[in-house]
């Protein structure tokens, strides 16, 4: 296929943005040429592994140094309607302007599906797009229905079975629908007309949607958009360009077995609370070595002198470190579930918010997972936890499966591939319908 221009737009945290840097990176070896359009605050990350850069508003940097901010953000009943109607909409002029001066000389644009404008820049260019879902709990499924965040009441009415749930689905999104507003503006503004179905279903696009993630997490369903299709996970993990895992840390880790990892990913690692803490008193309990991944927020600095079975460290890439660990504590994060389901080894997971507790129901459902709520995130439970885990060669068998379904999977090379022939589809819709 000749070179072509795609444009990739994505806001959020890095678990938001390394998918797209992993498929940009693929389409650049391919012979393309890449723009990512994203936060400003990512701008020499994206350009230190030779692709365009495009900044989009609103820049992520000014909400991640604010705790109230995070703390909203992380909320489990609240966080995805704060997400949406306070920190994106609200911008929503500003992302179409920064959308559209970056998309002119696109010939397929690639939306995340917080990147709101991207369907309406696209529209009014009357250019082709393509819709990406990070995580299954994107597509609301009646007949796999996800696990909804502060709302764990709900999943036993899930089993009335398929009719019920797109019921209850309907009348959720009948109220989300309203929330669109400020796109209908905008789109008025430029002759368009306003969104049909809503906000949430009008973020999949009629020229195909590819679902980012492994069939092992999820299997197609028959009520997903049309045209949609699973690459696999692409997975990209560097905090730098060129940067890999610490070399003390590597010391750490062949200086004894094998030690249990603690993260909470990009996001609530802001809002973490008393994880750490809990963590470090876990370990000193069970007598195991750990790994704790604070992050840069200052308040995650264990307070008491750090024993010498605990490495701390702000960050570390999981494609290295958590195949050398025992096991995973985490916070459900699609990027940071995808890299422990990789890595063959089991997990506790620790949902907090937005799509956390369904993948965390995922992957407990693989056998390869134990799940704590977040308010009963107590040392004397970690510890019962990990103990039930390591001592049980099923879960280990389990992750160990998972990790060899997975490995049969090249999520970067789908999803160029299929980019690639949505692309020279549209062209011949575009010209059989002119």
């Amino acid at each position: 296929m000749k070179a072509n221009h795609f444009l990739l737009t994505t806001l959020g945290s890095l678990g938001d943005l390394h998918p797209y840097i992993a498929v940009g990176i693929g389409l650049r070896d391919r012979g393309h040429t890449v723009t990512i359009a994203t936060s400003e605050v990512y701008r020499a990350k994206v350009e230190g592994e030779g692709l365009r850069f495009a900044p989009l508003r609103p820049d992520m940097s000014k909400l991640l140094d604010n705790p109230d901010v995070m703390r909203q953000l992380m909320h489990p009943r609240r966080g995805t309607e704060f997400v949406i109607r306070r920190l994106f909409l609200p911008a929503i002029e500003h992302t179409f302007e920064d959308t559209l001066a970056a998309a002119h000389d696109a010939d397929l644009l690639v939306g995340h599906a917080i990147a709101i404008a991207t369907s309406t820049v696209a529209e009014h260019l009357k250019k082709p797009w393509v819709s990406v879902a990070l995580q299954p709990s994107v597509f609301v499924s009646a007949y796999d229905p996800p696990v909804i965040s502060g709302a764990a009441l709900l999943t036993p009415l899930f089993g009335l079975g398929p009719g019920f749930t797109r019921g209850m689905f309907n009348l959720m999104m009948k109220v989300v629908a309203r929330w669109g507003a400020p796109v209908d503006v905008l789109r008025q503004r430029l002759d368009l007309p306003p969104l049909k179905r809503g906000l949430l279903r009008e973020m999949f696009s009629p020229w195909g949607t590819q679902a980012w993630f492994s069939r092992v997490l999820a299997a197609p369903q028959a009520d997903w958009p049309e045209r949609t299709t699973i690459t696999g996970f692409p997975f990209y993990d560097k905090l730098e360009p060129g940067h890999g895992m610490p070399s003390d840390l590597r010391h750490f880790l062949a200086a004894g077995p094998p030690p249990v990892v603690f993260t909470l990913g990009s996001s609530a690692v802001f809002d973490a609370g008393k994880f750490y803490a809990e963590s470090m008193a876990a370990i000193a309990k069970s007598g195991r070595r750990g790994v704790l991944l604070i992050g840069r927020d200052p308040r995650n600095v264990p307070r008491a002198p750090i024993p010498s079975n605990v490495f701390i460290a702000e960050y570390a890439p999981y494609s290295e470190l958590l195949p050398k660990a025992a096991a995973t504590v985490h916070q459900g994060g699609v990027g940071t579930t995808a890299q422990a389901m990789r890595a063959g080894r089991p997990m506790v997971v620790v949902p907090w918010s937005h799509d956390q507790p369904d993948n965390a129901s995922r992957v407990r459902k693989l056998g390869m997972a134990r799940v704590i709520p977040r308010t009963r995130y107590r040392a004397e439970r970690i510890h019962r936890e990990l103990e039930i885990l390591l001592s049980n060669d099923s879960s280990s068998t389990a992750a160990q499966r998972v990790a060899s379904d997975m490995q049969r999977e090249n999520g970067v090379a789908a999803a160029c591939e299929g980019l690639e022939r949505i692309l020279s589809e549209s062209r011949k819709e575009l010209r059989s319908s002119a």
